[in-house]
């Protein structure tokens, strides 16, 4: 096998940090629990495994990479780290990040006004045909 790279090394040891604490999850959402599986899984987004072609290794460590930079990995979120506290796209002086929340906390409302509206003329129309069928 060839030498890792540093980048490389710190992918493959952020994933079986994940596994050991019982963060990694495996492509379909379930928690990976046999060390062989997350092991094939560190080697993959670390893009230096034998299975994939040297493209697909490129790009897997590259998409790894970047999710790494923007704080979306198990272990940012279960730690808190600060990359992933700010999240994807804000600043770090939180310039308009009081707009974006009051426009999400609008929206919320509108939709959940709509929601509550909708449940309540169903329930009154779907009662009334439910016990014409019971006679």
């Amino acid at each position: 096998m060839a030498r890792q790279s540093k980048r490389q090394k710190a992918t493959v040891g952020r994933v079986m940090h994940e596994f050991k604490h019982g963060e990694l999850k495996s492509g379909t959402g379930r928690k990976v629990k046999n060390p062989r599986q997350a092991i094939a899984i560190g080697l993959s987004e670390a893009g230096t495994s034998k299975k994939q072609s040297p493209k697909q290794n490129k790009r897997r460590l590259s998409k790894t990479k970047a999710r790494e930079s923007t704080g979306r990995t198990a272990k940012a979120r279960s730690e808190g780290s600060a990359t992933s506290r700010r999240g994807k796209g804000s600043s770090r002086t939180g310039k308009g990040s009081a707009s974006r929340k009051r426009s999400a906390a609008a929206s919320r409302r509108s939709s959940s006004s709509r929601k509550s509206s909708s449940a309540g003329s169903r329930r009154r129309s779907g009662g009334s045909s439910t016990r014409s069928r019971r006679r």
